[in-house]
């Protein structure tokens, strides 16, 4: 009997202790919850088992950001990534200042937030190329940033686009347009939307618009991702303070004035890690100009001379040995044909 009561008096507690986390002061833990469960798509029910349509939406609201209006001008990218003898401030010396020597690209280990951070100055925007699984759409075409960046030959690469996931375990269909060699190498229809890739004139460009459309700017390598994070120097802004997309691991690529290029690949998990404001602040610090968004998440990768510096981690926080297979992504490939 004096068991059954104890059992019974357990069951009470932790029954309180739940309601309070859900439905009490918690706000954050909530947010956590609700973000978790919508961005993992094949587990959006949880969300809905506790709250409300309303509750969620309010929630996924909070997120949400006012995008930068204006068109991308390109002609304020003058490419001149030398080394120089004064900078502008540490960050700037930090960025251009080589490390033994190196001219392809310098690593720097950084914080985002309070998260760790992996940072890589590329000097030579022209040897930043997509990078993409063998095959879309086989059945058999997802591959890790580390497979595809040593198939290519890449110095550093990271991963890029998202893909169809119906089932949480993803598949190698890629979401939207992958532009290779200025040609439309996969697309779903022939719609408007955000693509990030680099120009003829090694330039990041960002635009809304078909992929033909983009490969008349001059794109000759792109995906389609986003949100926009940075466009000619001025950020994107939030509807609140929770800093957009609540918390998770980010990617970021992104381009200074100068041409150096930026890939930014932070850790977290869905629901732990950085909010995208904290990127973007870190991003400015180094001297973005512009910068954009791609897929984060289990999916966050970085490597770096045959080596992932960074630790994925799946939805439930167990890491993920060598990175989730993904199907695009851009690498640093010298001598890329």
């Amino acid at each position: 009997m004096r068991k059954t009561t104890i059992l019974f008096i357990f069951v009470d507690v932790l029954a309180i202790i739940c309601f309070i986390l859900f439905y009490g002061p918690y706000a954050e833990f909530r947010n956590v919850l609700v973000n978790t469960a919508m961005v993992t798509k094949s587990h959006q029910y949880i969300a809905y088992t506790f709250y409300s349509e309303r509750t969620v939406k309010s929630i996924l609201d909070l997120n949400s950001f006012i995008p930068v209006s204006e068109n991308i001008n390109l002609d304020d990218i003058i490419i001149d990534t030398g080394e120089k003898d004064t900078y502008d401030n540490e960050y700037d010396e930090a960025i251009l200042k080589r490390e033994n020597g190196n001219n392809d690209y310098k690593y720097l280990k950084v914080k985002v937030g309070k998260y760790n951070a992996h940072l890589v100055a590329i000097y030579n925007p022209e040897d930043v190329r997509l990078i993409s699984s063998k095959t879309f759409n086989t059945g058999s075409g997802q591959e890790t940033v580390l497979k595809m960046c040593d198939r290519y030959g890449g110095l550093v690469c990271i991963n890029g686009g998202g893909f169809q996931d119906p089932d949480g375990w993803g598949s190698d269909i890629p979401l939207g347009y992958v532009i290779k060699d200025g040609e439309i190498a996969f697309s779903e229809s022939n719609t408007k939307q955000n693509i990030i890739g680099l120009t003829y004139d090694n330039k990041l460009l960002l635009t809304y618009s078909t992929g033909e459309e983009a490969i008349e700017m001059g794109m000759r390598d792109g995906l389609q991702f986003g949100p926009f994070l940075i466009v000619n120097g001025e950020t994107i802004k939030y509807s609140s303070s929770a800093g957009g997309y609540d918390r998770a691991a980010r990617v970021a690529i992104a381009q200074r004035k100068d041409g150096v290029i930026l890939f930014l690949v932070t850790e977290g998990t869905h629901g732990s890690g950085p909010t995208m404001k904290e990127v973007i602040d870190t991003l400015v610090l180094y001297g973005a100009y512009n910068a954009a968004n791609l897929d984060g998440g289990t999916s966050s990768q970085m490597v770096i001379e045959g080596k992932l510096v960074n630790n994925p981690k799946n939805v439930f926080g167990k890491p993920v040995t060598n990175g989730r297979r993904v199907v695009t992504g851009f690498g640093l490939v010298p001598n890329a044909e």
